[in-house]
């Protein structure tokens, strides 16, 4: 029977380390007898997990509400400025090392202003999602679209291509490889943007849950949060991995036979 894979990857190991340090947690905690508020077994926190579902089920909603529109906030605007860097060297000079100078900038630092510009809403917290992912897509899909072979742009050329059938047919199937391998990096880091902007300022939320929770000393409920937060930053990391599965399948890169 073949093991469980996915994207490629075996995830036993990694499934059967889980639950041995699980299992090494709950025996330390158990034995030097620590208190619930400061560490709390993993069998306190999923027990918590099942008394305080409704409640984490709610406030995750919201949360993968910011994560959804800022995700895909962030990919228009990292597709559209990848694509006009490499359309026009005007736009590259102008605007690349604007986006590079912006990640000197703590995400973190930029909250607050947030909340003061456009308020408590969901709009803050979506703008603090695309802060934290469109990098990573931008920089991925311009490395992708600069990967392509000059000779098999020639080749197209010669063979009487546009250069909108150039892009399309061979320039995007040969960056989707780059740009999803940002795309599942933006999808983990998606959700620290969400905390963040719910930390700063929020009525709902995984993030505000936590930052309540925490100086209640309901230790517990913080860590079950952080387990639903981590289960839904897997759960994108899934769902851009199956997409990307499928994309590869159906529109596979162009592949250039060279000779040394």
């Amino acid at each position: 029977m073949r093991k469980p894979r996915f994207n490629g990857v075996s995830w036993l190991p990694a499934v059967g380390t889980m639950f041995s340090l699980l299992i090494a947690w709950e025996i330390v905690v158990r034995a030097l007898n620590v208190q619930q508020w400061l560490l709390p077994a993993p069998t306190v926190i999923f027990t918590e997990l099942h008394h305080s579902f409704g409640l984490l089920t709610r406030h995750a909603a919201t949360t993968l509400l910011e994560i959804v529109a800022g995700f895909i906030v962030s990919v228009s605007i990292a597709v559209a400025l990848a694509t006009g860097i490499i359309w026009s060297r005007a736009i590259e000079r102008s605007i690349y090392p604007i986006i590079i100078a912006s990640q000197t900038i703590p995400i973190f630092t930029l909250a607050p202003l947030l909340i003061i510009w456009v308020g408590t809403d969901i709009i803050s917290k979506v703008i603090v999602v695309v802060l934290f992912t469109f990098f990573p897509i931008v920089i991925s899909l311009v490395t992708g679209f600069r990967s392509v072979d000059h000779d098999t742009v020639d080749m197209f050329r010669t063979l009487g291509a546009t250069t909108s059938q150039i892009f399309i047919k061979l320039i995007v199937p040969s960056a989707l490889p780059n740009f999803f391998a940002g795309m599942k990096i933006a999808a983990v880091v998606s959700v620290i943007g969400a905390v963040i902007g719910e930390w700063v300022g929020a009525s709902a939320g995984l993030g505000w849950l936590m930052k309540l929770s925490g100086p209640q000393f309901q230790t517990a409920r913080v860590f079950a949060a952080i387990v639903v937060l981590s289960v839904l930053a897997v759960t994108l990391f899934a769902v851009v991995a199956a997409i990307e599965k499928w994309s590869l399948r159906n529109y596979p890169p162009q592949q250039t036979n060279r000779q040394a």
